[in-house]
C-alpha cells in the first residue's frame, strides 16, 4: 500500500511540475497513524526556487486530500530541492551529472572496495562510469549500488 501511495504521488508531482520542467526525485512516506510526514524532493534542470516548491505542495496537497490518497487524510507535506549532495538513483541521474563529483556506496565490492569517490562519466549498458583518475573510467553496475549521491567540495 505505501509503495502505491509512492508511486501516485511520483505520478502527481510530474503531472504538476510537467509545464515547468519540474521533476520528483524522490517521494518518502515516514511514519503512521497522526505522525506520517510526506516529503517530495523536487528538481528542475536550472534549479529549483522557493516558489516552485509553494507551487508544487499547494497543488500535490490539494489532490491528495480531493483524491483522497493517503487514508486517514492526517499527514504533514514537506516539498524541497534534493540538495548540492543530491541523491542518485536512475540512470538519467549518472547522465545528467557527468563532470560532477560523486560518491557511491555499493553492495559487493568491486576492486576490493565498496566506497568509491569519482567524476561521474556517465552511464551506459547498465553501468555507471566513474571517472578515479585511473587510465579507464571504473564501470559500476547501477544493481550493485546501495547509495550514490553527488558530493559537493565545501
Amino acid at each position: 500500500m505505501k509503495s502505491e501511495i509512492i508511486e501516485k504521488v511520483a505520478e502527481i508531482v510530474e503531472r504538476a511540475g510537467r509545464g515547468d520542467g519540474i521533476e520528483a526525485v524522490e517521494v518518502e512516506l515516514k511514519g503512521s497513524g497522526n505522525a506520517r510526514v510526506l516529503r517530495i524532493f523536487i528538481d528542475k534542470p536550472a534549479g529549483v526556487t522557493h516558489a516552485d516548491c509553494q507551487n508544487i505542495s499547494e497543488y500535490v496537497g490539494t489532490v491528495l486530500d480531493m483524491e483522497e490518497v493517503i487514508p486517514g487524510g492526517r499527514y504533514t507535506l514537506e516539498v524541497s530541492s534534493p540538495g548540492v549532495e543530491r541523491k542518485l538513483s536512475r540512470p538519467r541521474d549518472f547522465e545528467r551529472f557527468a563532470g560532477q563529483k560523486a560518491k557511491l556506496v555499493l553492495t559487493e565490492p568491486v576492486g576490493e572496495r565498496k566506497v568509491w569517490e569519482g567524476v561521474l562519466a556517465g552511464f551506459s549498458a547498465g553501468d555507471i562510469l566513474l571517472d578515479t583518475a585511473g587510465d579507464e573510467p571504473l564501470r559500476i553496475p547501477l544493481a550493485q549500488v546501495a547509495r550514490a549521491n553527488l558530493k559537493f567540495d565545501w
